[in-house]
């Protein structure tokens, strides 16, 4: 069998090493973001997250589906306090799912987990009362205000004809 005659030729490979590129701080309260796949055309995103002990998301639901590996520390969802996600924890969520993360603050350092979610979180606040859409548009958004305070400049992955870094 021979290669095909139409293939999308690559100059580099598309990779990112978070630790090189660091974290931006704080675009939620306590939660520092290495951004790695951003894609609000077909509501993908893909992110390192780092939380630190206390932090409480907002209630949400999610139109798809969510994929999370934590790689150290620990969190639960406080729905689920008896099925805490600890080091070497993969979790899939199917769309559909409502839940609020918790890390505890017995934790002694930073929760460092993966993320790759498709669709939005629609946040709610702590009477169930609509609060905002969290879609790969809206962490994009996120992401570059919280990079600006910090004088840096995110570096992601984008798709878009031919997927390139952000510009």
């Amino acid at each position: 069998m021979q290669l095909p005659t139409t293939i999308n030729h690559q100059d580099f490979l598309l990779t990112l090493n978070t630790e090189d590129e660091g974290f931006i701080k704080d675009v939620l309260p306590g939660v520092h973001v290495a951004p790695l796949f951003l894609d609000s055309e077909n509501g993908i995103w893909v992110l390192r997250v780092l939380f630190e002990p206390g932090v409480t998301l907002p209630k949400h639901f999610h139109t798809g589906v969510v994929h999370l590996y934590t790689m150290s520390g620990s969190w639960h969802y406080v729905e689920y306090p008896d099925q805490p996600q600890t080091a070497g924890s993969y979790l899939y969520e199917p769309g559909g799912s409502i839940h609020q993360l918790h890390t505890p603050e017995s934790n002694e350092g930073l929760t460092d987990t993966v993320m790759m979610v498709q669709g939005a979180n629609i946040n709610f606040d702590e009477d169930d009362n609509f609060l905002n859409i969290m879609d790969a548009g809206w962490i994009e958004m996120m992401i570059n205000e919280a990079a600006k305070r910090e004088g840096k400049k995110a570096k992601y992955i984008k798709p878009g004809g031919t997927a390139d870094y952000n510009k």
